[in-house]
């Protein structure tokens, strides 16, 4: 990386954690670029060089949490979506401990950003991941598990929809209730029963 390419990194860099810091005092849609150039420390002309909206800046801020959340995990998603069709069918199920606990620690202790992404789906880039780990996680797992391709569809919204309820609901008290607590009740939403197995 050039000087220039360094420069204009550390300046996205310093604006992201302008905007992180920002949610945790209020909403997005109560935030503005003058805030968020006053806390990066960055003219309104710098802004605009980097991006076009808020919006922009939300997207690029996601990615940047994703980035450490995948970090968290020993497998990079391209190799475990790489890996699907080789991998014993328990490793593929992904409402365990060993997949939730990293996932809500890191949502619980990024809860600000979290909220916006819910609150301004539309204007983020969730969609799109929903759909990238509908068509290459999902799908493939529940042909791994013979789950007829008509019916895929339908798990699929129930998984999605009935977790990120769950996570919503979490948020909306920040995240007040343990990590483990939402663990449970996510595993016996998903796999009812499950508890009494251990």
């Amino acid at each position: 990386m050039n000087k220039s390419e360094s420069k204009y990194f550390n300046t996205a860099l310093l604006m992201d954690e302008a905007l992180l810091q920002l949610l945790e005092r209020k909403d997005l849609e109560f935030i503005t670029v003058k805030e968020i150039c006053e806390r990066a420390g960055v003219n309104r002309s710098t802004f605009y060089l980097h991006y076009e909206t808020i919006g922009d800046l939300v997207d690029e801020t996601v990615e940047m949490m994703d980035s450490r959340f995948q970090a968290c995990f020993p497998e990079s998603g391209e190799d475990f979506v790489g890996n699907i069709q080789s991998k014993d069918l328990g490793d593929l199920v992904l409402i365990t401990d060993n997949y939730l606990k990293p996932y809500l620690e890191f949502i619980r202790d990024n809860k600000s950003i979290y909220r916006a992404s819910f609150r301004n789906s539309s204007g983020t880039q969730a969609n799109e991941k929903f759909e990238y780990m509908k068509k290459y996680i999902l799908k493939p797992i529940m042909s791994r598990f013979d789950i007829p391709a008509e019916h895929q569809a339908y798990y699929i919204d129930y998984y999605i929809d009935g977790i990120m309820a769950i996570i919503r609901r979490w948020l909306a008290k920040d995240c007040e209730d343990s990590v483990e607590m939402i663990c449970v009740i996510i595993e016996d939403c998903v796999r009812p029963g499950n508890q009494y197995e251990k």
